[in-house]
């Protein structure tokens, strides 16, 4: 009878893992959000900043660095120049020649007795070699797994950290799509250098990122980073108006999967969007597609043949065909692979940072977004998005009507796991 029961048990174990894992967050948005103002009405930004946590702050300065041969040393000379704090948060660090540089630049900053703090996600960081950790560790700097395999927390294992941020001295911030490893090096000159956006900001906004790093620090250590080595005084950079805000699915996971769902329905004119991994919930294209009866124009850029999932690749084109048909543009970025997050808005404001357009992004992982309210950024971003566009092709209904049996019964296969992908 023993061994009966016994395996009982443990499948009653899996099983109960398994649901726990796959399971999306508690709340759940069910309803499309109406348009009642558009983006530079006084009211929507009373709601973003109310319904997303942190307040939207003047007096910001947003820099775009385009791909690694600008993000990375403009990261690591931030990293150098530190003197009191470095917090890093990352999904991915991998063993090779940019971990190796930031593993040396972090080194020595925290030999020299600034306070380095390094959360790594436990799952994205696991081609790192652990002699890079050791090495940060030994000359002073703390460095932590984020939900690391446990028995005791396997029900949280599919819930990672995928933020991306670099706050130095409380005074300077990055955050954005790139990852620690050698793939994001180069200027995306061939398939095997990817195409990224990051970005620096100055002001206020910074301290909203700083308590976003602080929000996984403590879930991790139990410790609050605070004084003025963290948390110093703000003076006004520049002119751009701004907000960064996290999402969790330990708390309030909804929060990114709101912040589209308005910001789409405020839309009057123009929905440019970048997504490195395009696969929307029914919610988001309902959304999309009512902007566009109100005659909103779409334009998506996804990446084409070169991309790192093919399952996010089958299951993003199956929900192609109503957006293309009711007149949603949609582009391939040929090159390489394209890693870029960015949404435009009515060339008023972007949200940028580590967030995909899928349902992973909205309900499962952790993630950080920053939202710039500034027409004058707007505009730079559109000019970057029109450049990438020379780079692509359209993807039309008749393309779509036409793909392959075996395109079509993979997307069957694939579609109910998108939450996933």
């Amino acid at each position: 009878m023993f061994w009966p029961i016994f395996s009982t048990v443990i499948i009653t174990v899996v099983v109960m893992l398994l649901v726990e894992n796959f399971a999306l967050s508690e709340k759940k948005i069910e309803r499309r959000v109406k348009h009642l103002y558009r983006t530079t009405d006084p009211q929507f930004r009373r709601d973003m900043g109310n319904l997303l946590g942190p307040a939207i702050v003047p007096g910001n300065h947003v820099e775009v660095l385009e791909n690694g041969d600008e993000i990375f040393p403009a990261m690591l000379q931030g990293v150098r120049d530190a003197k009191t704090s470095i917090c890093f948060e990352t999904y991915i660090y991998w063993s090779g020649e940019i971990g190796e540089q930031f593993a040396d630049a972090l080194t020595e900053r925290a030999r020299a007795g600034v306070k380095v703090h390094i959360t790594l996600d436990w799952l994205g960081s696991v081609k790192m070699d652990e002699a890079l950790v050791r090495r940060v560790e030994a000359a002073g700097a703390e460095v932590r797994r984020y939900r690391p395999l446990r028995w005791y927390s396997l029900d949280r294992i599919n819930n990672r950290t995928h933020r991306k941020l670099l706050i130095v001295d409380g005074e300077i911030a990055f955050t954005g799509g790139v990852g620690i490893a050698d793939q994001w090096s180069g200027n995306a000159q061939d398939e095997d250098h990817w195409r990224d956006l990051h970005f620096r900001m100055r002001g206020p906004v910074v301290l909203q990122a700083q308590a976003a790093f602080n929000d996984n620090w403590i879930k991790t250590t139990g410790q609050v980073l605070t004084g003025t080595d963290y948390f110093p005084a703000q003076q006004s950079y520049g002119n751009a108006d701004a907000q960064l805000f996290v999402a969790s699915p330990a708390g309030g996971s909804e929060s990114m999967h709101l912040m589209y769902l308005m910001a789409i329905a405020a839309a009057a004119r123009t929905i440019d969007l970048q997504a490195a991994y395009f696969v929307p919930d029914d919610l988001i294209i309902k959304a999309l597609l009512a902007a566009m009866e109100r005659g909103v124009k779409i334009r998506i850029t996804v990446p084409g043949k070169h991309i790192d999932s093919g399952m996010v690749r089958t299951a993003s084109k199956a929900t192609w065909g109503d957006l293309i048909q009711r007149g949603a543009k949609v582009y391939e970025y040929l090159p390489t692979m394209m890693h870029n997050k960015m949404l435009i808005l009515d060339g008023e404001m972007v949200s940028v940072g580590s967030t995909n357009f899928d349902v992973r992004s909205f309900r499962l992982n952790d993630e950080a977004s920053l939202n710039v309210y500034d027409e004058a950024f707007a505009s730079s971003m559109t000019k970057v998005f029109d450049a990438d566009l020379q780079k692509c092709r359209e993807y039309t209904y008749e393309m779509w009507k036409h793909r392959s049996f075996k395109q079509r019964v993979l997307e069957w296969v694939v579609m109910p796991f998108r939450s996933q992908l």
